[in-house]
């Protein structure tokens, strides 16, 4: 006997298959099993291009593998079975044609799965760039709200919840975790390759573009909310002496009402963050932050701190533990 590929190819042609397919499932009662005809496996073939073959097992890298898919199967679950979150596919050729998720396959497909080229154009619309992240990417949360980007992070936040706040509120999933990225509520994430924060905020501006939309030092990195500015008269007695005696501008959170002002700490990180847009961004000039525009060093209100001081980059709030 023939394998099944072979005999998919050679005893029936695909209109045959179709027919007899479709006999069986007009034929089919409630709860009953399938036909064999119904699920007859097809061989398909697929080839995973640039990152994406991170994903995949080693002996199917950069080049294309043959694969047995049961009728009926959606694209989105056989490029998941082959370990490819559907959030890093931006593209699937078909037959050299533009193919939806949920597009079944015929026996001799050719698939071709693409990721994100921002260079060529090729991304899924996003919505706006707002993130959550998960209990591992603390740092990197804290690096985006710096960057002005709104981003939601709780190391309290399971899987469920996590996919939950995604959905109704349409945040981007940051996560390195692939098995929540294959969620089914998961619309829009992306898998964080690298392990050290400032590659990691490098990696996530280049693969979304959001250079042109970095706002530096417009967020709390503690809580996340907005920055306004305060007046001095209002902040002065929760202030270290030299800081009353050198700062004259300060801001204040909306949410945990830190107040920020321009210290050494902020010219630090200022730089940091230049650092890192000039790497995601290598042909055009990097978006410098605007020393104006907020401040990263931080003072905690007396009335919600012994000591009234507050290191806002890398400190974790007495008054929020777990959430940062």
């Amino acid at each position: 006997m023939l394998p099944v590929g072979e005999w998919i190819d050679e005893a029936l042609t695909i209109p045959e298959i179709r027919r007899l397919r479709h006999r069986a499932g007009g034929e089919r009662r409630s709860g009953s099993r399938p036909p064999a005809c119904y699920t007859v496996p097809a061989m398909v073939h697929l080839r995973f291009y640039a990152e994406l073959n991170d994903f995949i097992a080693v002996d199917r890298r950069q080049r294309d593998f043959a694969l047995a898919c049961a009728a009926d199967v959606p694209l989105r679950h056989l490029i998941e079975s082959c370990g490819v979150p559907h959030t890093e596919v931006a593209l699937i050729l078909v037959n050299g044609a533009a193919a939806a998720f949920d597009q079944r396959l015929c026996a001799g497909d050719r698939v071709a799965v693409y990721p994100v080229f921002v260079s060529f154009g090729i991304r899924p619309p996003l919505p706006a760039a707002r993130f959550v992240a998960d209990a591992h990417l603390g740092a990197l949360a804290r690096l985006l709200r710096l960057a002005g980007f709104d981003t939601l992070y709780d190391n309290r936040l399971g899987d469920r919840e996590i996919e939950q706040i995604a959905a109704s509120e349409g945040r981007v999933v940051l996560t390195r975790d692939r098995d929540l990225l294959k969620r089914r509520a998961i619309v829009h994430g992306c898998h964080v390759h690298a392990q050290q924060p400032d590659e990691q905020l490098r990696e996530i501006v280049a693969r979304l573009d959001l250079a042109g939309s970095v706002q530096p030092f417009s967020r709390c990195m503690v809580c996340n909310a907005q920055l306004l500015p305060v007046a001095r008269a209002l902040v002065e007695d929760a202030l270290p002496e030299r800081v009353r005696e050198r700062q004259h501008a300060f801001q204040r959170c909306s949410g945990c009402a830190r107040i920020y002002w321009q210290g050494s700490h902020w010219r630090r990180l200022r730089e940091r963050l230049q650092r890192v847009l000039a790497a995601a961004t290598p042909s055009a000039p990097a978006a410098a932050a605007d020393p104006g525009a907020a401040t990263a060093a931080a003072a905690q209100p007396a009335a919600t701190s012994g000591s009234g001081t507050f290191d806002g980059a890398c400190a974790t709030s007495r008054t929020s533990r777990g959430t940062r």
